[in-house]
């Protein structure tokens, strides 16, 4: 693999058998047990030498994950085993993880199309509540999930 394939800094020189054997070294069934794939693209040198700052100060972003961790332990106070979206159960999606009905056609469309499994099913709602949660957000969104299927990018091998 050349190394840039996806990139819009160079061309990428290989053929598609050769970027869809480097995307299968990974098995399907470990690739769904993780819960979050992003593509990870080159940084612009020219950005980065200028100095811009983010809208968002590390201090900023920790303060977030303080107070969305505070509010899961609050969720689950009274639940056992559980103390965080991460392990929230088959079974408690219903109650844990509400979405708005515009949230909820989108999270059906998107299983559709993905034909995602039922684990990776279950990632996407996790990751649509803490999204939820980061925001502050009492329940899911159609925001919230467009978020967590776009954080399954790699379930289409794209």
């Amino acid at each position: 693999m050349c190394g840039y394939h996806g990139s819009s800094l160079k061309q990428c020189r290989c053929s598609p058998l050769q970027i869809e054997n480097y995307l299968g070294k990974i098995s399907g069934p470990l690739l769904d047990r993780i819960a979050i794939h992003v593509s990870v693209r080159p940084v612009d040198i020219d950005a980065w030498k200028s100095h811009r700052a983010s809208s968002m100060t590390g201090a900023a972003m920790r303060e977030m994950v303080v107070r969305a961790r505070k509010i899961q332990s609050r969720r689950f106070a009274e639940a056992n085993g559980v103390d965080c979206n991460a392990r929230i159960t088959a079974g408690m999606f219903a109650t844990y993880c509400a979405m708005e009905p515009a949230a909820e056609a989108l999270f059906v469309r998107a299983q559709k199309s993905l034909l995602v499994s039922a684990r990776a099913r279950g990632h996407i709602a996790r990751v649509a509540r803490t999204i939820a949660d980061l925001e502050g957000s009492e329940r899911i969104a159609e925001r919230h999930v467009a978020e967590a299927v776009g954080y399954r990018g790699r379930d289409s091998r794209a």
